[in-house]
């Protein structure tokens, strides 16, 4: 009985013992070397693996870091420029800085601006408004001011103003996430450079209504006149579809196109008082001084 017992022992040692010969070979033979640059990015990623970056976790956004060489090609949000910037000089790419972006809301129509011509008493989301209402203005382009936004920021970093019923933008909380513009229906929100000293020009505006029509809708909507376009040395703005644009690629931050606007459609923001009172007011109502 006891030599039974013993055999037994002995040949589930040696098995045992063959296995783990074998599985140590075989893990030498198909072993992974990952970089030691993984673990030095993933130390300094906020370790949330909140998928913003459009990876399943940090780690593997680490991972896809260190096999394209470049941090450029890559968004992380939640960690911050200085982080960035730190994962830039271990990769050896410091040059090719990307400019930081923050989120604008291209809409001026606060319940100031804009003509009152019915209520919407309905479910308080955007995507369904827009489903169905064109809004209290008539205009089919402007902001309903519900707070899809606001919802989707999960930075709390947009907030609707009581006053103006509009969102706003809080400067030093966005991380470009871009979540913002995904969610509002109408493609309000679009992200541009933060600029020099936080400085930015853009039309506030995305109606492409004809300028008769739309003036009917929001007295500080763009009427496509293109004195803007014309005025512009640097080849920045495009009128298309009764609507201008400015690049915010070309744009020097000149201002000129700002006073020739005949509707204040162009905002100027985190740049000293210098136009007319009726702008000032306006950029009052969105805390844009």
């Amino acid at each position: 009985m006891n030599n039974e017992i013993i055999s037994a022992v002995l040949v589930l040692g040696t098995i045992g013992l063959l296995s783990a010969i074998i599985l140590y070979f075989v893990a030498k033979k198909f072993k992974v070397l990952e970089d030691p640059k993984v673990e030095l990015i993933l130390e300094m990623l906020p370790h949330n693996n909140c998928g913003i970056c459009g990876f399943a976790s940090c780690r593997t956004f680490a991972e896809e870091i260190v096999k394209s060489n470049d941090v450029l090609k890559f968004l992380c949000p939640t960690a911050g420029e200085k982080k960035i910037s730190e994962i830039k000089i271990l990769l050896g790419t410091t040059h090719n800085e990307l400019k930081p972006m923050i989120a604008v809301v291209r809409c001026s129509g606060s319940k100031n601006n804009i003509s009152h011509k019915s209520i919407y008493n309905s479910v308080s989301n955007c995507s369904f408004a827009h489903s169905l209402f064109s809004g209290e203005s008539g205009c089919p382009h402007g902001c309903f001011g519900l707070g899809d936004c606001v919802e989707s920021c999960i930075f709390e970093a947009i907030y609707i103003d009581k006053e103006t019923g509009l969102p706003v933008i809080i400067e030093d909380k966005c991380t470009s996430c871009e979540a913002c513009v995904n969610s509002c229906p109408r493609g309000i929100i679009e992200m541009r450079y933060k600029g020099q000293e936080n400085k930015r020009i853009f039309v506030s505006c995305i109606s492409k209504e004809k300028g008769r029509i739309s003036s009917e809708h929001c007295v500080v909507s763009c009427i496509g006149c293109m004195k803007c376009e014309k005025v512009c040395k640097f080849d920045a703005i495009k009128l298309e579809n009764h609507l201008a644009y400015i690049d915010f690629e070309k744009c020097t931050l000149c201002r000129e196109c700002v006073a020739v606007c005949p509707t204040n459609a162009i905002l100027e923001v985190n740049f000293e008082i210098k136009k007319i009172i009726g702008t000032q007011i306006r950029h009052a109502e969105h805390g844009k001084l």
